[in-house]
């Protein structure tokens, strides 16, 4: 894989970072949404309460997740072989470099949430789930998948 030949490379970290961190971002805009959050629907639903046991389940362990991301940094949802997993990336890491799926991110970088909630992260994700995350993006990313 060309990102990780990249990534290898000392001389060339700098523009990995870069370029994680422009597919990073640009993979976060696509997540969320004017009018989004609520619950997802469809094929995408019923793999969530499949492989977490139910919504709410998935939105604790998501919340959790971007609660405790030490620092900058990323929630993911992904799709790790044919299991949907909650994982969380440091800095411009992405899952990826992991072999993972990304359906949709959340950015825990403090300037996504900071004029908003200053350092109250855990209201800034409560915002995220109810009103924000794009589950269209993410049915059709788990559609391609």
């Amino acid at each position: 894989m060309v990102i990780k030949a990249i990534a290898g490379d000392s001389s060339m970290q700098g523009v990995f970072n870069n370029a994680a961190q422009a597919w990073n971002h640009t993979f976060y805009w696509n997540s969320i949404k004017p009018g989004g959050g609520g619950l997802p629907s469809g094929e995408l639903a019923k793999k969530i309460d499949a492989d977490f046991g139910s919504f709410d389940k998935f939105a604790e362990a998501f919340k959790a997740a971007g609660a405790t991301q030490f620092g900058s940094g990323w929630a993911w949802l992904v799709l790790d072989g044919d299991t949907l997993k909650v994982t969380k990336t440091l800095n411009a890491d992405n899952p990826l470099t992991a072999g993972q799926v990304p359906l949709m991110t959340m950015d825990v970088w403090e300037h996504a949430y900071y004029l908003d909630y200053q350092n109250k992260r855990p209201d800034y994700i409560d915002a995220f789930l109810k009103n924000l995350v794009n589950w269209d993006f993410a049915a059709s990313n788990l559609a391609a998948a």
